[in-house]
């Protein structure tokens, strides 16, 4: 008889742990169970299933004697430990009523009532504890049985007569003690290593929506185009098992990559009624069937789908549409992924506005210095020319070529690179013009090997040296020495200016890059410049002592390693 009891049990046990399973499928209920706090309509929601469980345990029972052996605490006592004391002692109230009222005469009927309320409330209590536990399949296995064995103790106490509840309890309570404490652990189990392994899944799709973000920030960073939305399309087809990738603005195909490429033309407009869904109601959209995607392509082969707005600006500017050959095959992890890819480049093309909103105010910033510096110099220029006229005419002849030249550079734009030796050549030019100016008191050499492959925005150099003739040199009335060292590193092109001028003190050295800081505006543009354009690591490196010199080092990084190059 116990084995058959056992046997009973133990179907009525897999009915349980089924549910259970079913259950972590649910992610709202993944999301409850799993939250530290839940709110009181998330514990009375988890209490009526789990009490639901428990009444199926009743309904699954088995009749002995006048009582039923039964899974009922399976249900209660999974709840009590995942969902805390509130749901232990509700859904123990509303087993134990159900099984009450459904025999309320039977002579075991309020002692197992009473056993369902206790042993929810026993699972509620052990929560904390149960939360803390490194052994969970044996701290439930234990209590699971004890909680039966307190069931036994409940129904020899109340059941009445007392000799026909304790023959009762000696045939059900070994079954009854082995059988629920084990699919308690068992439930307990099953639903851990599921919600486990749903999270290990959910993981894996944000560390590679991360993978992909990080290869296609170059790119995205740039902006919505047809170039770069096709190298992004490209790698996210490479890194993720979807059969087609496409990225449109709110009118166009900007790129389409994979299956059904023949026809989704980069360039034309908008095929799939999906798209145009996602754009009007500013909402991803999933497709299971070809039908749903509504492509005016009857031949397109694309069956699956899911189409994530981009936006910015709290507008839709553009959609990522993740396609696959088969029907109903997307699952939520992908969906988890695209609309996690879609919000990342939602941000980076926020950021890439900032990019250009950036680059604008340095563009602006270097005009302004253009602007501040040419006529000071240009003046100073013609009255040593005119002062040479009569003198040197050849010597004013050859300073006016010098003064084309270096204007010709100065008005580069500032978004262009130029090689280093026309960089140079246009800082030799300003230099002959100063040196002519103040004769003996400027002295320059130039350590510049030949084969230094290296291309730099323009007027890098010459405002740091202009900076070493008007600041540090001229200062001295005895004049000094600038020296401008240029070599190739591995990865990198250095450029070392130093001067033995007067050089600076300690605080003086601090606030020259800062922003307020109105006389070193050619130095801070450089600064910003630079970091704009490689990165914060290749910020101007500055080493200054009173009386003693300056030393600016400049990094320009080679092609490979440029951080916005393509």
């Amino acid at each position: 008889m116990i084995v058959f009891i056992i046997r009973n049990l133990l179907s009525c046990v897999g009915i349980i742990m089924l549910l259970s399973y079913l259950m972590t499928r649910n992610g709202y209920f993944r999301d409850v169970i799993t939250k530290k706090e839940t709110t009181l309509k998330e514990k009375i929601l988890l209490s009526i299933v789990f009490s639901l469980y428990g009444i199926i345990g009743t309904y699954t029972g088995i009749p002995i004697n006048g009582a039923i052996a039964n899974s009922r605490v399976i249900g209660v006592f999974v709840g009590g430990l995942l969902g805390g004391p509130f749901v232990g002692a509700m859904s123990g109230f509303i087993a134990g009523l159900h099984r009450f009222l459904i025999d309320p005469f039977g002579f075991t009927s309020f002692a197992c009532a009473i056993s369902t309320l206790c042993e929810g409330i026993l699972a509620g209590s052990l929560k904390k504890k149960f939360d803390k536990s490194n052994h969970k399949i044996a701290f439930t296995l234990f209590y699971g049985m004890l909680a039966e064995i307190m069931q036994m103790l409940i129904i020899l106490i109340f059941s009445k007569p007392f000799l026909s509840a304790f023959e009762l309890v000696k045939l059900i309570s070994i079954p009854m003690i082995i059988t629920n404490g084990i699919g308690i652990s068992f439930s307990i189990s099953l639903i851990h290593s599921s919600i486990a392994e749903i999270d290990s899944r959910e993981a894996y799709q944000a560390h590679l929506a991360l993978k992909i973000a990080d290869r296609t920030f170059p790119y995205i960073r740039k902006g919505l185009n047809p170039e770069n939305a096709k190298r992004v399309a490209d790698i996210i087809l490479e890194m993720t098992d979807f059969d087609a990738i496409a990225i449109t603005d709110d009118k166009r195909i900007l790129a389409h990559v994979g299956v059904g490429e023949e026809h989704h033309k980069d360039g034309s407009e908008i095929m799939t009624e999906l798209t145009k869904s996602t754009i009007r109601k500013a909402e991803s959209q999933i497709a299971q069937t070809k039908n749903e995607i509504n492509c005016t392509n009857n031949n397109c082969k694309l069956k699956a789908a899911i189409v994530v707005p981009l936006k910015f600006d709290d507008k839709v500017k553009g959609t990522l549409k993740l396609y696959k050959a088969t029907n109903h095959s997307i699952t939520k992890s992908e969906e988890a992924l695209a609309n996690g890819l879609g919000r990342l480049f939602s941000t980076q093309i926020e950021l890439s506005k900032l990019d250009y909103q950036a680059e604008l105010l340095t563009k602006s910033e270097l005009k302004a210095l253009q602007a501040q510096i040419n006529p000071h110099f240009l003046f100073n220029t013609i009255n040593t020319v005119a002062s040479l006229t009569r003198s040197s005419p050849n010597k004013a002849r050859e300073l006016l070529l010098h003064l084309s030249n270096y204007f010709r550079n100065s008005l580069n734009d500032p978004s262009d690179e130029i090689d280093i030796y026309k960089e140079i050549e246009a800082l030799k030019s300003y230099l002959e013009i100063e040196k002519a100016r103040f004769g003996e008191k400027l002295k320059i050499v130039f350590n510049i090997p030949e084969g230094i492959n290296c291309k730099l925005p323009p007027l890098i150099i010459q405002p740091i040296v202009e900076n070493a003739v008007k600041h540090g040199i001229f200062e001295k009335a005895e004049g000094g020495e600038i020296i401008l060292d240029v070599k190739n590193d591995i990865l990198e092109t250095i450029i070392i200016i130093s001067d033995n001028g007067m050089g600076m003190s300690k605080s003086k050295l601090e606030k020259i890059l800062i922003e307020d800081n109105k006389n070193c505006i050619g130095l801070r543009n450089v600064n910003e410049r630079l970091k704009a354009k490689y990165g914060q690591e290749y910020e101007l490196k500055i080493r200054s002592e009173e009386n003693v010199g300056t030393t600016v080092l400049i990094r320009i990084p080679h092609e490979s390693k440029v951080i916005y190059n393509d």
